[in-house]
């Protein structure tokens, strides 16, 4: 079969785009990410290899870290890694050569979708979306938390950028939620 068409987590051939007020919903579906656990006795070689993968240290509790390869904490000895899907189709791969015995990896890619929001206003979205103390969200921080019942990172990559990851079986769920929060808040 040669006739098959990717289509994005909502269905769409293109990505969905929302705005109301000052914030826009994206969704991002070029995303290459993998999941990344250290093995039991090799958490701080795993920490030095995926430094080395990232190119800048392996984010802490509640942070992301790097630049072509980003990672973000998912608890505790854990750590999702993000890459731009066109540059980095095998990103597990990549990062299961760059960990070696130190970590178990796993692709992650078609598990998740992202939502970014962007614009003014978004506190005001997060505060009906989620329980984060915004006030300790600063540029790189990283958060688990739920949305509308549905386990999500909530990534700030600066103050009128934040991208939303939650299982890409309920896109449409969060999409639903997202939206109805940005018509309340805004």
């Amino acid at each position: 079969m040669h006739d098959l068409v990717a289509i994005t987590a909502l269905g769409g051939s293109e990505p969905c785009v929302d705005t109301v007020g000052a914030v826009t919903c994206t969704e991002v579906p070029g995303v290459a990410l993998a999941s990344v656990a250290a093995r039991l006795g090799q958490e701080s070689k795993a920490a030095k290899a995926l430094a080395k993968l990232i190119g800048s240290p392996a984010p802490g509790i509640g942070r992301t870290s790097g630049e072509a390869l980003t990672a973000f904490w998912a608890g505790p000895e854990q750590w999702m890694v993000e890459a731009p899907f066109e540059t980095h189709e095998e990103i597990a791969d990549q990062a299961t050569t760059a960990m070696g015995e130190t970590a178990s990896v796993t692709e992650q890619t078609d598990a998740w979708t992202r939502f970014d929001l962007s614009g003014d206003g978004i506190p005001a979205v997060l505060e009906l979306l989620c329980q984060l103390d915004l006030r300790t969200l600063e540029e790189g921080s990283a958060a688990r938390c739920s949305i509308h019942h549905v386990g999500c990172f909530v990534l700030c990559r600066t103050s009128r950028l934040f991208s939303l990851y939650g299982p890409r079986a309920s896109a449409g769920t969060l999409h639903h939620a997202i939206i109805t929060a940005m018509r309340s808040a805004l």
